[in-house]
């Protein structure tokens, strides 16, 4: 059986194979070892502008609030749920909601719910989180907005 090794480009975060030297997505030259699982690797939003054309979000959240997943690492359709009044995002295998992706820093964000609505705090990371493609601190949520924490392009619904 053949192992086949990825390499992540360090300026759009596209997935290679080992035997490469550049990108064949953006033509970065690729570095020389895979990341590290305890390293974050930078990307940019605007590094992938295409769009998932996925139909149903409404039909797919669940009742009172949801992130849905657009786009990114396979888990376009997943449905997550506020767990309590904060919400951990990250690549930590703890957080409530775990995106494995180096694009993810192991503690990227929170979601808290205040009684005015739902925020989303980044907690430092590297790419930072961008509602709406606008890079934020701290943003409070209404419904329809989008969502992006490394690849990961989610929806937030409220129903």
């Amino acid at each position: 059986m053949w192992k086949v090794t990825r390499v992540y480009c360090h300026e759009c975060g596209f997935q290679n194979t080992e035997e490469g030297k550049y990108c064949s997505k953006c033509g970065a030259l690729l570095p020389e070892e895979d990341a590290s699982p305890e390293e974050t690797i930078r990307f940019s939003p605007e590094a992938d502008d295409r769009e998932s054309d996925f139909d149903g979000l409404t039909e797919i959240a669940k009742e009172g609030v949801s992130l849905v997943v657009r786009s990114g690492g396979g888990l376009a359709g997943e449905t997550f749920e506020p767990a309590g009044e904060k919400t951990t995002i990250g690549r930590h295998p703890d957080s409530n909601i775990f995106l494995d992706d180096i694009t993810v820093s192991r503690n990227h964000a929170v979601l808290i719910q205040k009684p005015d609505g739902f925020y989303i705090q980044d907690q430092g990371s590297l790419n930072g989180t961008y509602v709406n493609r606008a890079r934020v601190e701290t943003q409070k949520l209404t419904d329809g907005d989008q969502v992006q924490v490394g690849k990961y392009k989610l929806t937030y619904i409220e129903r």
